[in-house]
């Protein structure tokens, strides 16, 4: 009997001994026990409802700020699927699915002419993580624009709205525990100009690509800016830009940005980590923080 034989009964797909690392978009090996796409909320909430209750769980969202260690992950993954991936509006308020990619919502509220969202064009992954963390780019973040989120809780399958307010956002965080899965999001815009909406959007995508390595096999921001500091500066100081354990390199181009240049190991990615907070504490007295999310043995 597989594991998969004692679960629920749903809609939508489990798969047994998954390689979720290569679904990061560091490409690395991280092998989970069960992954798990739910079909819609319904099917979401039916398996939260009766699954095992000693079952650990992680919400993946796109993966693209995730790290699985090279010993995978001993238990299940959740993953929303196409069911929780959608974009519509109402006025100027933008209502999006929590597997709807960033940079999809910021180009649909440009064809609709509703601005205030195209900072999101700039920022990698789902709408789900950007909940999660308060993702922000270019001078915005997701708590600027938020109205409303829908979620449901992983213990007990209950559905609730949460106003920007109750969430409680801070800096690349929150005070609403990871007990609640995002699974819609409302954000307000205003009424604006396609054509600026849509030049505005390829000039942050153009920045990006010049600053960032952004075609590379990547995380995004390794660490957190301190307060009144940059992580990358800090990080340059300590004389790691380029530095390499591996096929796992602090990027030339941008060195708070780490990369898998073929086929890094999850632990020479992390022993970087590592060292770039040894080495900033060392000299600086700052303790650098991660933003990207570790999982796993």
């Amino acid at each position: 009997m597989s594991i998969i034989d004692t679960l629920p009964k749903i809609k939508g797909k489990y798969r047994e001994n998954a390689n979720a690392g290569k679904m990061c978009w560091f490409k690395t090996n991280g092998i989970v026990d069960i992954l798990f796409i739910p079909q819609d909320i319904d099917d979401l909430k039916y398996f939260l409802s009766n699954k095992p209750k000693n079952l650990p769980i992680y919400i993946m969202g796109a993966g693209s700020n995730l790290l699985i260690r090279d010993g995978g992950f001993n238990g299940m993954i959740i993953r929303l699927g196409v069911g929780f991936n959608y974009v519509r509006h109402d006025e100027n308020n933008i209502i999006a699915g929590c597997a709807s990619l960033d940079l999809n919502v910021a180009n649909y509220a440009a064809n609709n002419s509703i601005a205030g969202l195209e900072f999101f064009a700039g920022i990698p992954g789902s709408i789900g993580g950007a909940l999660a963390m308060n993702a922000g780019a270019y001078n915005s973040d997701t708590s600027s624009v938020l109205i409303e989120a829908r979620a449901i809780n992983i213990f007990t399958a209950e559905i609730r709205k949460f106003s920007n307010q109750e969430i409680g956002y801070f800096y690349r965080g929150k005070k609403l525990t990871n007990d609640w899965i995002f699974y819609e999001a409302k954000f307000r815009g205003y009424n604006g100009d396609r054509n600026k909406i849509q030049k505005a959007i390829k000039e942050i995508q153009e920045k990006r690509s010049s600053t960032q390595p952004i075609k590379s096999k990547t995380g995004g921001s390794t660490f957190k800016n301190p307060p009144n500091q940059k992580a990358w500066q800090l990080i340059d100081q300590c004389g790691l830009r380029g530095e390499k354990i591996g096929d796992a390199k602090f990027s030339e181009l941008h060195c708070n940005f780490l990369i898998n240049e073929g086929e890094a190991k999850a632990s020479d990615l992390e022993h970087l980590i590592k060292l770039a907070k040894k080495r900033v504490k060392n000299n600086f007295e700052i303790n650098l923080e991660e933003e990207i999310k570790i999982i796993g043995s």
